[in-house]
């Protein structure tokens, strides 16, 4: 690391639990993020402002207007930009530090398969089931952490699924019917804070898997009720029978 780097990273590295080798192991890891929405917003930016060293972004869509209520790494003169370049312009001006690598279309299982295989931790911010399952596949086959959250309305969720882990369910044993949900932000709204929020914890657990610190929530799913500010947590199992993990 520079002094530039020293400085840059200085609140972090006083923290017992990174120090200077933790945040050069950050600026050594690379994530891959689905989705530059409302959850992959906060998670893109919050990963570059700590070191992350390579950030591969996907997303297929153009920022539109109605985006920059809760998607606060496009602004309103990216709107009809591609996702990916607005968010990269974004994540450049606030830490150069951090590479980008854009993929401004929807993967297919084999090229996720090759991507994912290279980096070290997924941050699924997608918004459809199709997406979540086969990410949720992948990962289990090339054995990577996936962290996961959604939003809708005034409701949140956040769990991590570590196929590292021989205890650890993937997605497909917390919901074992693959169908698509009609649901959706477009159809049903969500309030604007909700998904920095969720994807501001995503990127927390996103940091510490990194690093090696902590507890992540492997097997417990929370759900954060806005509206009450409440929070609940459910506890699930890897299923037996799951057509994902166990036949891996």
């Amino acid at each position: 690391m520079n002094d530039s780097q020293l400085l840059r990273y200085s609140r972090q590295i006083l923290l017992p639990q990174v120090d200077i080798e933790g945040q050069q192991r950050l600026l050594d890891s690379r994530a891959l993020i689905v989705g530059l929405g409302g959850l992959g917003s906060p998670v893109a930016l919050y990963l570059a402002a700590a070191g992350v060293g390579h950030l591969t972004i996907n997303d297929d869509d153009q920022v539109d207007l109605s985006n920059l209520q809760r998607q606060i790494i496009h602004a309103t003169p990216d709107i009809s930009l591609r996702k990916t370049d607005s968010a990269t312009r974004s994540l450049s001006a606030l830490n150069p530090d951090s590479a980008v690598t854009t993929l401004p279309h929807r993967l297919d299982e084999t090229e996720l398969y090759d991507i994912v295989g290279r980096v070290d931790v997924v941050l699924d911010c997608s918004d459809n089931f199709t997406t979540r399952f086969m990410l949720n596949r992948v990962c289990v086959r090339q054995a990577k952490p996936l962290v996961s959250a959604a939003v809708i309305r005034f409701d949140g969720q956040l769990t991590v699924f570590d196929p590292r882990r021989p205890d650890s369910p993937c997605y497909n044993c917390l919901y074992p019917d693959q169908a698509e949900r009609a649901e959706s932000c477009a159809r049903n709204g969500v309030m604007a804070p909700l998904p920095g929020i969720l994807g501001s914890m995503q990127a927390m657990e996103a940091i510490k898997l990194l690093l090696g610190i902590g507890t992540s929530p492997v097997g417990r799913l929370l759900l954060f009720d806005a509206l009450h500010c409440e929070w609940r947590e459910l506890r699930f199992r890897k299923d037996p029978a799951c057509p994902t993990c166990a036949v891996v």
